[in-house]
């Protein structure tokens, strides 16, 4: 076991997955079964040692699930459970209003958005699915530490070696767009992308105000950039915003263009103020329903714009199977379209969940930080029916727990599993990593570089959206933005330099 105790990863192929659905089987890695096998605590102590295999979950007693974000006894119910997520449109926005003299609205903030927007360095799988790191440190709070369960995929290919893309853009070019830092920092981003693209890739664009209008069919890059540039250069900010209407023409697009072999990919820019046609994220994803369901056509959000709808865009990505950023300058909107979004064209897991099972001989209670809309039923955990999050190629996904160890115990901590669909076959996988309370003995504060940027990230999302902070052991203002600046000095990291400059805003805001 490595410093700060990262897991060992176990694997956990599709055939035996299937039987599990099928017959009941009790898989080795933690969670309920879904035919309600019954494991207790007791036969797994043989376990501990890590030497075995991953640690079955006991299933939960009925009616003894606690209320999503409440710190809870583990005993009658020890599993978390969530969706996979890799937004980060909340810390970009934070950000944005920052810079601005503002605070960001307390219902825009989302702790896992803050955590997911700093790369993490996970070991790597070597093919598709996941690695798991699960590690933690003590709080200043007695008998409390943060936990950290880390997802990583593999590193994303090299641009000629990936399938080719076929992308449908959709662009918001409503009256609200005119505003600089919006269609303008679209189309200068769009632009470049356009000509780091391959050949053998294809764009389409669809463009919505009152009504939406596809401008250009989809088309092969090779031999039609200029007819692509030109299309990307004629646009203009015009009437009001039919966000809806520009989502069903775009899938409908994306549906009548499909590349076999290829990844299809919707991606949304816009500030999303809907304010014209359908203005409901359920009613605008039923329209789509068969586009998604049927072609495993994905979504990629793309926020602009000073006022910004973000719980519209946050909710479409989340359920239409997709993800969302926020870009505030030209950088941002470089990094996303020229670098992102070219790199991670691909997906290498469908439907992805997570399953924590804590240990009640050694756990008093837990909290799941944020994941507050990506709540997942623990018996859900392996229905594959249940909607989970879409990953690609060179994503880290981070969870933090505040959990409170039981005083003088010791083994077995947690375990932690992912499972995931491959986006071909949709065969199911799990992998699985275990923590134990040996690997808590560091205050967070001489933790790991990845574990300090994600505690201060948590931490700083925890005060920003409430007056009473709910982590165990939060700092002041004041402390977070020294500790901020000495982890910036010490590892001379950019992205934590301007996380100890956003906490240093909010403390003057406030």
């Amino acid at each position: 076991m490595k410093r700060y105790g990262r897991c060992r990863t176990r694997r956990l192929r599709g055939a035996l997955l299937a039987l599990t659905t099928a017959g009941g089987l009790l898989l080795t890695g933690c969670g309920a079964s879904d035919t309600g096998g019954n494991s207790k605590a007791s036969d797994r102590s043989g376990n501990r040692s890590g030497s075995s295999a991953p640690l079955p979950a006991p299933d939960r007693g009925e009616g003894e699930q606690a209320e999503n974000g409440d710190s809870r006894e583990v005993a009658p119910d020890h599993l978390s459970t969530f969706a996979l997520d890799v937004d980060t449109a909340s810390y970009g926005y934070a950000r944005r209003a920052l810079a601005e003299g503002r605070l960001p609205a307390p219902s825009t903030v989302r702790p896992e958005e803050f955590v997911n927007s700093f790369r993490q360095d996970y070991e790597r799988p070597g093919g598709d699915g996941f690695t798991v790191t699960v590690d933690g440190a003590r709080t200043g709070e007695e008998d409390w530490s943060l936990v950290r369960v880390g997802l990583a995929t593999r590193p994303a290919e090299p641009s000629g070696e990936r399938p080719p893309a076929a992308l449908t853009f959709v662009i918001d070019v409503s009256g609200s767009m005119a505003e600089p830092g919006r269609l303008d920092l679209a189309q200068q981003s769009l632009g470049v992308m356009t000509d780091r693209l391959r050949d053998d890739d294809s764009v389409a664009i669809v463009t919505f105000s009152n009504e939406a209008e596809t401008v250009l069919p989809m088309t092969r890059l090779g031999g039609n950039r200029d007819e692509v540039h030109e299309a990307i250069d004629s646009l203009e900010p015009t009437a009001s915003t039919n966000l809806g209407a520009g989502v069903e023409t775009g899938y409908a697009t994306a549906v009548e263009s499909l590349r076999e072999g290829a990844t299809n990919r919707v991606v949304l820019v816009s500030d999303a103020l809907a304010n014209t046609g359908d203005t409901d994220a359920d009613t605008i994803l039923e329209r789509i329903a068969d586009a998604r369901r049927e072609h495993g056509i994905t979504l990629f959000g793309v926020g602009v714009g000073s006022d910004y709808g973000d719980a519209l865009m946050e909710r479409l990505a989340d359920k239409g199977d997709g993800h969302t950023v926020y870009v505030s300058n030209p950088d941002d909107a470089r990094e996303v379209f020229c670098e992102q979004l070219p790199r991670n064209i691909e997906l290498t897991a469908r439907d992805a969940k997570a399953q924590v099972a804590f240990d009640p001989e050694t756990v008093a209670e837990f909290r799941l930080i944020g994941y507050d809309n990506r709540r997942v039923a623990d018996e859900d955990f392996r229905d594959d029916r249940v909607d989970g999050g879409e990953v690609g190629p060179g994503h880290t996904v981070t969870a933090l727990y505040a959990v409170r160890a039981k005083p003088g115990a010791e083994g077995h901590l947690a375990t932690a599993t992912v499972r995931w669909l491959d986006p071909g076959t949709r065969a199911p996988h799990e992998e699985s990593g275990v923590l134990e309370t040996d690997a808590l003995g560091h205050s967070v504060r001489t933790a790991g570089r990845g574990l300090q940027i994600a505690a201060l990230a948590a931490y700083f999302a925890d005060d920003l959206r409430s007056s009473a902070p709910s982590m165990p052991g939060t700092p002041h203002l004041d402390e977070l933005h020294e500790w901020a600046q000495d982890l910036a000095a010490r590892t001379e990291g950019e992205d934590v330099r301007q996380l100890a400059e956003a906490i240093e805003t909010a403390g003057r805001l406030k």
